[in-house]
């Protein structure tokens, strides 16, 4: 029997590259992602990836789907980091297919930590976001100089035992600081996060929810922080969506205004 030496071992093993899918519309992804899913033997595919990604892999990749979606029954991440060590142990070339992009809320950094702990060769590709796709198919900017100097990226489904954020500072630092606020997982817990950043925030500060973004089924519903909940409720927002506040959707809410008092319904859809 052949016994291999630790380099000989090294050698043998493959690599992981978790990729970034964009917010769903296949169009949106990057050259290097579709060039990396056409190299992979084995994909690992998340719940909010959209199908027609998959057109770029090779026909005799291993397609295997690991569902993570907020606020359902997800495959458990120990799990997943468990399928990608195997993987690159056996030698495949393995690509984690996360949506949106793999380090903002995508716990790309605990797959991260894990494989490096176990040697293993790791390489991330960027995606776009959801909540830069979300404000930028309504022609919205995350920034703007007379409206919000910095953006932050947060979550509204915190971890099992973790108290979450705190959303009485964040208001207030938002406010301060002129910031826009874009909420990830937000919808189920919608009325603690609105209650709260009314503490920090006027009760006028544009809010808005949109739906899949980026996708032909996208939606999306105007307001302000104190009607956040019953606009929710009202126009049947459901997941996946982004919520966002503040003062960089003045224009879009004095629009739906208009539109309002022309005639047209509130919640408006995009166009496939």
């Amino acid at each position: 029997m052949t016994t291999l030496s630790p380099h000989d071992l090294s050698a043998t093993r493959g690599s992981v590259t978790l990729v970034g899918a964009g917010p769903g519309d296949p169009d949106l992804l990057t050259l290097k992602a579709v060039k990396a899913i056409a190299g992979a033997s084995v994909i690992l595919v998340d719940d909010l990836v959209n199908p027609d990604v998959l057109q770029h892999a090779q026909p005799s990749a291993r397609i295997v789907h690991v569902g993570k979606r907020g606020g359902c029954k997800s495959t458990p991440q120990a799990f997943i980091e468990r399928l990608m060590l195997m993987a690159a142990k056996e030698g495949e070339t393995v690509v984690r297919l996360k949506g949106g992009d793999p380090f903002i809320l995508g716990r790309g950094g605990e797959e991260i930590e894990a494989l490096q702990a176990a040697g293993i060769t790791t390489h991330v590709i960027n995606g776009i976001t959801s909540g830069l796709a979300a404000l930028t198919s309504l022609n919205v900017p995350l920034t703007h100089r007379n409206h919000a100097h910095g953006v932050v990226f947060v979550t509204g489904h915190a971890k099992p035992g973790d108290t979450g954020t705190d959303w009485v500072q964040l208001a207030h630092t938002a406010r301060q600081a002129k910031l826009t606020l874009i909420i990830y997982m937000g919808v189920s817990g919608s009325q603690q996060i609105q209650d709260q950043l009314l503490q920090g925030l006027p009760a006028s500060t544009p809010a808005a929810i949109i739906h899949n973004a980026s996708l032909p089924t996208q939606r999306h519903a105007v307001c302000t922080l104190e009607q956040l909940r019953s606009t929710i409720d009202t126009e049947q927002m459901q997941s996946p969506s982004v919520i966002v506040i503040g003062d960089v959707l003045q224009g879009l809410q004095t629009l739906q205004d208009t539109q309002r008092d022309s005639g047209y319904a509130q919640r408006q859809y995009a166009s496939a």
